[in-house]
């Protein structure tokens, strides 16, 4: 792909010192390649990009293949201390939305959803510093559809960006949104999910929509709450939903 490798240091070097931006032709999976980096000591921060991933891994251990062209995947590690890591996959999705276009939606917790059909998704993984009391080294894994991939199989349809920015090409779209991201997360560890709460809530899919819980509750989705946990109205209450192991979808309606 075209890559501008170069103006994407430029834009992001002033905000994280030492920075790299790197492009690999093809990996297993650009985060497990920064969590090795990380096992063994090297914690610069560093933008790894990939034209194909073999072994690309979403949420809940999901596979997520990409062919050369056809998907931009990527990652963001660097040291990491904020507070509180609550709502990081939230902020990273309102900063990636608002940099690609303002009709994207963000389905809770980690996806980026575009007329109720997937663009693309965000894993988030850490590795701990030597030093006890130094930051974690957070790994923020980005996969966008750039075409729409088959969808058998999917539980949610696929949706791509080539529908929205049909001419812009892989490196493009990855300068547009690197340094917007890393404000992001700068912003995130400094004052936490608060700045990104109602940015969230404007773009939030399932907002006011009947949903169902993996764990068989259902109710109405009221947004993200101050620590970006999901709030969903139930026949017993508001539920407050922060489990990285739930799934959330929209609720089948009946005939």
């Amino acid at each position: 792909m075209t890559w501008n490798g170069g103006a994407i240091e430029a834009a992001v070097t002033p905000l994280l010192p030492g920075f790299a931006a790197e492009l690999v032709a093809e990996i297993d999976s650009t985060n497990a390649e920064l969590m090795r980096r990380a096992r063994a000591g090297f914690m610069a921060p560093t933008l790894l990009a990939a034209e194909r991933q073999t072994a690309g891994r979403g949420r809940l251990g999901r596979g997520w293949h990409s062919a050369a062209g056809d998907s931009l995947t990527f990652s963001l590690g660097l040291p990491l201390a904020p507070a509180d890591w609550s709502g990081l996959s939230l902020a990273v999705g309102v900063a990636l939305a608002e940099a690609l276009h303002p009709r994207l939606a963000l389905k809770w917790p980690n996806d980026l959803w575009f007329e109720d059909r997937k663009l693309g998704g965000i894993l988030i993984e850490t590795a701990s510093l030597a030093a006890a009391q130094a930051p974690r080294y957070a790994v923020i894994g980005v996969g966008l559809n750039l075409r729409p991939p088959p969808g058998e199989g999917l539980s949610t349809p696929p949706a791509a960006l080539d529908e929205l920015l049909p001419s812009a090409a892989p490196g493009d779209i990855l300068l547009r949104v690197a340094r917007p991201l890393v404000e992001a997360v700068k912003a995130f560890e400094i004052h936490g999910f608060a700045p990104f709460r109602s940015r969230f809530n404007a773009r939030d899919a399932l907002r006011g929509r009947a949903v169902v819980l993996s764990d068989g509750r259902e109710g109405t989705a009221a947004g993200a709450g101050e620590s970006g946990a999901l709030l969903v109205h139930t026949a017993a209450g508001m539920a407050s939903v922060s489990s990285a192991e739930v799934s959330v979808r929209p609720a089948v309606n009946g005939p």
